[in-house]
């Protein structure tokens, strides 16, 4: 169990390093990760196309999933020596979890929602870019 504490600051440095890695020329970059109205915003100013949220979206959800669906599990199995289908469900459920927290606590609450850092010029008006609501529901 303690390893699945540990294995899911992995999942977390990974889920960290996509977003650093889409916005490391302007926050432009990452958003895919908000809301319609901030997307329609961006596209409208010329700062990004359609095509290029698409491409983003795509190409960090697969980086995300291969390591939720291939990497976490491969983790449990084959380093933690999970030998049931329970002990694997158990360590995955929790290294989950704690990914999930992290991106609502400190991605979504602390990072978006407190610094500049996610702050596209000329969407200032659209902020919060995370709705208490949608947060509530993501949780």
């Amino acid at each position: 169990m303690i390893l699945s504490v540990i294995e899911s600051f992995v999942l977390n440095f990974v889920l960290l390093l996509v977003c650093v890695i889409n916005i490391r020329n302007g926050a432009v970059g990452g958003v895919h990760y908000y809301e319609q109205p901030v997307k329609d915003r961006v596209v409208e100013l010329g700062l990004i196309t359609e095509n290029e949220i698409k491409r983003n979206y795509i190409v960090s959800g697969l980086v995300l999933m291969f390591f939720l669906i291939v990497a976490a599990p491969l983790m449990v199995f084959v380093v933690n020596g999970a030998e049931t289908f329970f002990d694997g469900f158990i360590q995955l459920t929790v290294m989950y979890l704690l990914c999930g927290l992290f991106d609502r606590v400190f991605i979504d609450w602390y990072w978006v929602g407190h610094t500049k850092a996610w702050v596209i010029p000329g969407t200032e008006d659209l902020i919060p870019y995370i709705h208490k609501k949608t947060w509530l529901k993501k949780s």
